[in-house]
This record gives structure tokens, C-alpha cells and sequence, in this order.
């Protein structure tokens, strides 16, 4: 079956995907979310506008990165299964789908919008081919000018601001250079192929941070390992022959180099206290919905992703942040990873976490389980340890 992946050259989300079915061999073809085929046919069935989504030749849809790539490994469709089958490299793939997607979105969209000089002639052609193919000059110049409103609103959202950016600076000058340092032993982050935490981090450092021309330029001098990663994820193969072509294979009885470590710790110092204010918010959040209804999302919109924001400080900034409850439920995912795990292989993934300092990743739960239901996130039941309590 060849499947249609709806989405844009320079989408976050659709280069996860996108590196992805490339690494697995799954025949897709790429379509612009601009067709009018995507308003007319494919928004209409998911619930909201947003990307990527995958359309069958049977016309199932599926929606979501996290949610596309736990398919085809349900289904076993895959050359190089993605998740890891030992418990440490399981729950490091989940931890760096989180980070990844979600904990560099602040370096990814500064990047992106805040050097207009160089990037601005890029985006608006990339932009506007994607998103209104075939329209006039003017036209494209108004499709951008929305676009990129849009995007720089979000960018707010995510944390960035004039006090951040000297922070936002220095945090991905330290993140290139700790995992060029961990690139010089293997390909990829957990060794000879690629895993959940690299396709995690493709989507920022492939289509912002490795193909937008101010950020680009800077992967490149700075770290270039990281840039041949980039490159690697996006190449049908391995294309690990500057590594002398190792066996297709993770590291041995599940070891955490020190260099892995040293990238869990960053996680840690620059990603665990927004995860804490997230939770934090959305209990509270939750707490103030007594009635809020199984299977909804409980706002004015059934697509609405942000529930509010949150403050703390970051790098010595006061920032404020989106609460959205879709990382939530990847932050799940470690959560549900770990507690799968038989006493005998939860203790050393419990210790690898207490040596990144990120053992606080088991404890910052919800009150309410987030679930995906036909593509939207929406609020399971209290869980019952708190059922009791809330009428208390």
C-alpha cells in the first residue's frame, strides 16, 4: 500500500514521520496540506487542521507522529523496529520523543523566526509552496504574512522572549555540542540504527534547526556530526559507512555510554522544570473541573490543544509556556514504559534516571489520564486513587 503524508517541507511534526517510512522502506508519496483535498476531505474526518496525517489507499487516516510510528511497529512493518527491547534503551527512545518534539521547541522557533535578513526569503517561498501552491505573488505574500503571525504568536507560547533568548542561545549551543561529542562513537543514538529517541529529535533539527538557512549554517559549523545525522535520517539507508558501516544494532546489554548520559543530564537541567509546571498547571487545571466529562478535552472547542499556560523559571528567566495536554500523554509513555517493568528491569532504568536526575519523570502524573481518541486528545476518568479525595 503506498500512503499519502500530508504535511510540509518545513513541518516539525511531518520530518519526524517523514524520516521515518524513509528509514522503514514504506511507500508514501508527499502531499501539501495547501491541496484542497486536505480542507475538504482529510480536516473534516480528523477533527481540526493540523499535520501530519497519513491517508491509506483503503482511506484509513492516521494522525500524529508518536501515533503513526506506534502503528506500523504494531503492525511489525518495519526494517528496523524503532523501539528498543531492553528497558533503559526503551524508556531513553520514549524520554527523547518527549525532548525532541517538544523540550526544542524554543531553539527551533527562535531560530527559524527571529533572523528574518537570512531566513525570511527561504520561509516565504517554503511556506507559501506548501501551504497555496499556485497562487499569485500577491496572494503568497498574504498567505505568509499570516502564516508567519501565526508562528511567531506560537513562538511566544513556547517560551521565547527577548529575556529567554541569551538562554535559549547557550541551551542548543550546549545541547550540538554534547551530542556531536556522543555522535563520534555511533551513528545514532542508541548505536548502529536509528530509534524512537532519533526520530524524536529529527523533527526539530531536520525542519528548522538543519534546513532553514541561519540555523543550518550553524549546525554545520558548529557540529558537524550532528549534521551528517541529519543527513543519515533522511537516507533510505543506514548511510553510516564514515562510521565503517557497523552492525545494525543498538549498544550492547543495554549500556548508557556516558556521552548518553551526559544528554539525559541535559534533559534534566533544561526540559524536567517545564514537565513539573505542566503538571502542576493542569492539576490544578483539573481540580477546578470537578464535572469535566470522560472523553472530552473539556474546552469551548473539541480541537483546541492548549488548556492554558504555565510560568517558571528557566536559566534564571521567568518564562511562561503552553500547557498542552498531547505532551502530557508522551510524558505518559515513559510513565507507562516503566510500569510495565518487571521489578529485575525496572531497577536499573530507575537508577539510570536517578543518575540523569530525572527520576522525577515517574512521579509528575495527572490527575486524569490523557487519551487520543479519533485524533484528539481528550480526558480519560479520574484515576481511582483520587476518586474519593475530590469530594472531600
Amino acid at each position: 500500500m503506498t500512503y499519502r503524508l500530508y504535511g510540509t517541507p518545513g513541518s516539525l511534526y511531518t520530518g519526524k514521520v517523514r524520516a521515518y517510512l524513509i528509514k522503514q522502506g514504506i511507500p508514501f508519496e508527499n502531499r501539501a496540506v495547501g491541496e484542497p483535498g486536505f480542507r475538504e476531505r482529510i480536516v473534516p474526518r480528523v477533527g481540526r487542521w493540523i499535520m501530519p496525517v497519513m491517508e491509506g489507499e483503503d482511506g484509513e487516516l492516521l494522525q500524529d507522529g508518536s501515533a503513526i510510528i506506534d502503528h506500523f511497529e504494531a503492525i511489525g512493518a518495519v526494517r528496523w523496529p524503532a523501539r528498543a527491547t531492553t528497558p533503559c534503551h526503551r524508556v531513553i527512545g520514549h524520554i527523547f520523543e518527549l525532548f525532541g518534539g517538544e523540550g526544542l521547541l524554543r531553539p527551533a522557533m527562535h531560530f527559524r523566526w527571529n533572523f528574518d535578513d537570512v531566513n525570511q526569503p527561504f520561509l516565504m517561498r517554503d511556506f507559501t509552496a506548501a501551504l497555496a501552491p499556485g497562487v499569485s505573488e500577491a496572494e503568497a505574500a498574504a498567505v505568509f504574512d499570516f502564516a508567519s503571525r501565526r508562528m511567531r504568536k506560537a513562538m511566544a507560547s513556547f517560551g521565547v522572549s527577548e529575556a529567554s533568548i541569551p538562554g535559549v542561545e547557550a541551551s542548543y549551543g550546549t545541547f550540538l555540542d554534547l551530542f556531536e561529542t556522543h555522535l563520534e562513537q555511533s551513528p545514532y543514538l542508541l548505536g548502529g540504527r536509528p530509534s524512537l529517541g532519533d526520530y524524536g529529535l529529527i523533527a526539530p533539527l531536520y525542519a528548522h534547526l538543519g534546513r532553514d538557512p541561519y540555523p543550518a549554517a550553524l549546525m554545520k559549523s558548529r557540529a558537524h556530526r550532528v549534521w551528517r545525522w541529519v543527513e543519515r535520517m533522511n537516507a533510505p539507508d543506514l548511510d553510516s559507512g564514515d562510521h565503517g558501516s557497523p552492525d545494525p544494532v543498538l549498544f550492547p546489554d543495554d549500556a548508557v555510554p556516558e556521552t548518553l548520559l551526559s544528554l539525559l543530564k541535559f534533559v534534566a537541567e533544561d526540559y524536567l522544570p517545564e514537565v513539573r509546571a505542566a503538571v502542576a498547571f493542569t492539576n490544578d487545571w483539573l481540580a477546578e473541573r470537578p464535572e469535566l466529562q470522560t472523553g472530552t478535552n473539556g474546552l469551548a472547542r473539541p480541537s483546541e490543544r492548549m488548556i492554558g499556560q504555565a510560568q517558571f523559571n528557566w536559566r534564571g528567566v521567568a518564562v511562561e509556556v503552553a500547557v498542552m495536554p498531547y505532551r502530557l500523554w508522551l510524558l505518559q509513555k515513559i510513565q507507562d514504559c516503566v510500569d510495565a517493568l518487571a521489578p529485575a528491569d525496572r531497577a536499573p532504568v530507575e537508577a539510570m534516571l536517578v543518575s540523569a536526575g530525572l527520576q522525577d519523570l515517574l512521579a509528575l502524573r495527572t490527575h486524569r489520564r490523557v487519551e487520543r481518541v479519533d485524533h484528539l486528545e481528550v480526558w480519560g476518568p479520574l484515576l481511582p486513587a483520587l476518586q474519593g479525595a475530590q469530594g472531600a
